[in-house]
C-alpha cells in the first residue's frame, strides 16, 4: 500500500468567490451589483481562472471552478483549462451548489472505493453544512483567497531568486544525470 496522500480535489463555487474576493468584487460590478455588467462579470471569471491555474498546479489539486448558468438556457459545459484545473458551467436551471453537492454526494458512497480527499471552497453556510455532512472539507471563501495570495508570494519569490542567481546557464539547471549524458556525449 502506498504512503503517498490520496488526491485532493478541490471545487470553488466560481460566483460566491467572485462575490467575496475584494479584487473580484471590484473587476465584476465597478461599485454595481456585481452580476449586472456582463462585462465585468466575464473579467472577474477570467481573473478567478487565472488566479487559481497557478494555485491548483503548486498545489497538485485537481480543482473544477464551478459557476451557475448565469442569462444562459443552454446545457451545462466544461472547459479544460490546464492538466489541473476545469472550469465547469451548469446546466440551465441548475446551481454550482447542486452540482457540488452531486459530487461530494457521489464521492461519498464511492469512499471505499476512490480514496479521494474533497475540499469545497464557498462562504454559503448551508452549502458547508451539507458538503460536510458529505465528507467533504470546507474552505472559505476568505482562506482560499489568502492561501491564493500566499502561494503566488512563494511563486514570485522563486522566480525572483531564480533571476537573481549568478548561475542562469542551461548547464546550472540540468540534473547530474543529464550533465553526466552531455560531458559523455561531447567527448564522443
Amino acid at each position: 500500500m502506498s504512503d503517498a496522500p490520496p488526491p485532493v480535489t478541490l471545487l470553488v463555487d466560481g460566483y460566491n468567490m467572485i462575490g467575496s474576493w475584494a479584487v473580484l468584487k471590484k473587476a465584476a460590478g465597478r461599485g454595481k451589483h456585481i452580476f449586472s455588467d456582463p462585462v465585468g462579470l466575464a473579467t472577474a471569471r477570467n481573473q478567478l481562472i487565472h488566479l487559481l491555474t497557478e494555485y491548483t498546479a503548486f498545489q497538485g489539486y485537481r480543482t473544477e471552478i464551478v459557476f451557475d448558468a448565469q442569462h444562459r438556457d443552454s446545457p451545462g459545459a466544461a472547459e479544460q483549462i490546464t492538466n489541473h484545473l476545469k472550469v465547469y458551467f451548469t446546466d440551465f436551471g441548475q446551481t454550482a451548489d447542486t452540482y457540488i453537492e452531486r459530487v461530494c454526494s457521489l464521492a461519498w458512497q464511492n469512499r471505499h472505493v476512490n480514496l479521494e480527499r474533497i475540499i469545497v471552497a464557498t462562504s454559503d453556510r448551508n452549502h458547508r453544512l451539507t458538503v460536510t455532512g458529505y465528507g467533504a472539507e470546507w474552505m472559505s471563501a476568505q482562506r482560499l483567497s489568502d492561501d491564493v495570495q500566499t502561494v503566488l508570494h512563494l511563486i514570485r519569490q522563486k522566480q525572483k531568486s531564480r533571476h537573481q542567481s549568478p548561475r542562469r546557464g542551461l548547464a546550472h539547471q540540468l540534473d547530474p544525470v543529464a550533465k553526466a549524458k552531455l560531458e559523455q556525449m561531447r567527448f564522443k
